[in-house]
């Protein structure tokens, strides 16, 4: 957390921005490079991607990238899109604040754009490189998929969230993922076939969506409190799973996920 469901939320929720000019820029050098206020001075916000799990800022000048770590958020004209993460602080202080933007014109008085980290896991970056990334996690294809996990000998899961295979995936997307692909996590991954492929590449591209319209990465069928609980499947009724898997926890249905 966060995902990029995540990300694709706030990427959304940045675009009244657009056409903007940068007043002044606040951030905390710890997270950024030195000299970002200078650079951004008066430059136009042409445009706001996503590349994975990173929000990217186009100006007139240089490429912002914005990083968000475990526990970092975005909050626009004062609104944020997400109250609160699921694995961090609901509370929302002005010391947690990494990032502070300010533009002409504004909706309101103070910041047009704050990045808010707790834990100063995220950081920002200018033009940052981004080529390594694979195939994005709503668009991915079973061909992309094959030519990503090669010939890896490690768990399907593990490979699943390297993002130079599927960008965007993380740890609640990917065990949902397989969840609806009835792939069990701990498959290698060099022993998928062909259907094993099409069907996690299926998953992605339908029920990802589906989760970032309800509200992101916490909102799949294996939600918080069902990782929780560990009860039964809400498919089969069969009793889930938990174990760690390269350090990483993973839900699944023993019966259905093969």
């Amino acid at each position: 957390m966060p995902e990029g469901l995540e990300a694709e939320i706030w990427r959304r929720s940045a675009q009244p921005l657009v056409g903007r000019r940068v007043a002044s820029v606040w951030c905390d050098e710890r997270v950024a490079p030195g000299g970002l206020g200078e650079l951004l001075a008066g430059a136009e916000i042409r445009a706001i991607r996503r590349c994975g799990k990173v929000v990217l800022v186009d100006t007139d000048g240089p490429v912002v990238g914005l990083h968000f770590g475990m526990t970092g958020r975005l909050v626009v004209d004062g609104d944020a899109p997400i109250e609160r993460l699921e694995y961090a602080s609901g509370a929302d202080r002005a010391e947690w604040d990494r990032l502070r933007l300010e533009t002409v014109p504004s909706k309101r008085a103070g910041p047009a754009l704050r990045m808010n980290d707790p834990r100063r896991l995220g950081r920002i970056s200018l033009d940052p490189q981004l080529t390594h990334l694979g195939p994005d996690l709503f668009s991915v294809t079973a061909q992309e998929l094959e030519a990503g996990l090669g010939r890896r000998r490690v768990a399907v899961k593990t490979a699943l969230l390297d993002q130079r295979v599927v960008a965007g995936l993380g740890n609640l997307c990917a065990d949902e993922v397989l969840f609806w692909a009835g792939v069990a996590p701990d498959r290698p991954a060099d022993a998928l076939d062909e259907s094993d492929l099409e069907s996690i590449a299926a998953a992605c591209r339908d029920r990802l969506p589906l989760m970032l319209a309800a509200g992101g990465s916490t909102h799949g069928e294996l939600s918080p409190g069902v990782r929780a609980e560990v009860g039964l499947c809400p498919l089969d009724g069969g009793h889930l799973r938990r174990a760690s898997i390269n350090g990483r926890t993973a839900v699944w249905c023993g019966i259905h996920q093969r």
